[in-house]
């Protein structure tokens, strides 16, 4: 974040020399424990009869959805509930359908605006990417939805999504008729560049539609294409009709990495360090990179993302992976390695425990 200086939360455990696999449950489970063990403890014993709201505030594609299901990996999702504002908007999309549904009548209940409830309703219909929703109307969306979540800790994702709406989320408990719950914001902080790669690597599955990157999160499956000398991945979802043999492809326009989203960024950004400087309110900070300089520091050699590359053994005509810590210049030029998904779990776990007692 330019101008924007988020603590540095490490997570290296001194005595603690195990490795362990990040890319799966079984690896993440026995990692936590080793490292975040009392905190989770201490969140679980909260959680026996109490609940939070978190704000879940970071640039676009800057993994809010990926940390909340980690979070909900190790505290279960009879828990945790994520709540995307722009899922529930598009599944209103379909109104004649989402008329049909116990959220309609709440809907109307709920709304209170200064645009009549059908006027707010065409804006809903009528909408484009640029213009946003009324927030009375995407409050009422909301406070439907949270009504089936007692007794969960709720994520919440895309609000606020405007300057306008920050001190809506400040308030959003109380608005909403819920819980007297803590609140906090949950902020993140991720290179631009970051981002950018992410896009321009990004390949998807034609049937499952699971997204992977070429250069930081492959399959378990990589063939080589001789004739157009092109690396490609296989879809490894077991789920899939594809799995093993459908060939993951680009999605048209990323190329154009983080270009189309530049605006989007900028506001997201003027947000974030809106809501760095308010006062009242907890704030857990994630930061999805490191220095290069502190990284030994702080975290262990595992927990630096991976940037992949392939190279063709001709002898044995298999697909060789090669493999280096991604290393990118953060918003301010300083040369930083990029972290694991997991890594940052650990930061916002043990912020929430001092947070929360």
């Amino acid at each position: 974040m330019k101008n924007l200086e988020f603590p540095l939360i490490g997570t290296k455990v001194k005595g603690l020399n195990s490795k362990f696999d990040l890319s799966s449950p079984a690896g993440r489970k026995k990692y936590f424990v080793a490292k975040v063990g009392d905190e989770i403890k201490e969140i679980k014993r909260y959680l026996e009869d109490s609940t939070f709201i978190a704000y879940l505030l970071g640039k676009k594609n800057s993994g809010k959805g990926t940390y909340t299901k980690i979070f909900t990996e190790i505290f279960g999702s009879e828990k945790i509930a994520h709540v995307s504002v722009g899922d529930l908007i598009r599944e209103a999309d379909n109104w004649d359908s989402f008329k049909k549904t116990k959220y309609y009548d709440r809907l109307e209940r709920y709304y209170r605006g200064y645009t009549s409830f059908d006027k707010a309703v065409d804006a809903h219909l009528s909408r484009s990417v640029e213009k946003l929703l009324p927030t009375e109307f995407i409050l009422a969306l909301l406070k439907a939805h949270i009504d089936d979540l007692q007794g969960k800790v709720i994520f919440l994702d895309g609000l606020p999504r405007d300057m306008d709406q920050v001190s809506y989320s400040l308030y959003f408990r109380d608005l909403a008729g819920f819980r007297d719950d803590p609140d906090m914001f949950i902020m993140i902080d991720i290179p631009e560049s970051v981002i950018d790669e992410r896009i321009k690597t990004r390949v998807i599955c034609p049937i499952c539609k699971i997204p992977r990157t070429k250069k930081l999160l492959i399959t378990s499956k990589i063939e080589y294409d001789q004739k157009n000398k092109e690396f490609y991945l296989i879809c490894d979802n077991p789920e899939c009709s594809g799995f093993g043999k459908q060939r993951l492809v680009r999605k048209e326009g990323d190329d154009l990495g983080i270009e189309p989203i530049r605006n989007r960024l900028l506001k997201d950004e003027e947000i974030i360090k809106t809501v760095f400087q308010l006062h009242g309110i907890p704030k857990v900070f994630l930061r999805n990179h490191v220095p290069v300089a502190e990284a030994n520091k702080y975290y262990d050699n595992y927990e630096l993302t991976p940037e992949y590359g392939f190279k063709w053994d001709v002898k044995e005509k298999k697909v060789i992976v090669l493999e280096k810590p991604f290393t990118v210049k953060d918003d301010n030029g300083v040369p930083s390695y990029s972290l694991l998904a997991p890594a940052v779990v650990i930061q916002m776990v043990k912020q929430l425990a001092e947070v929360l007692y």
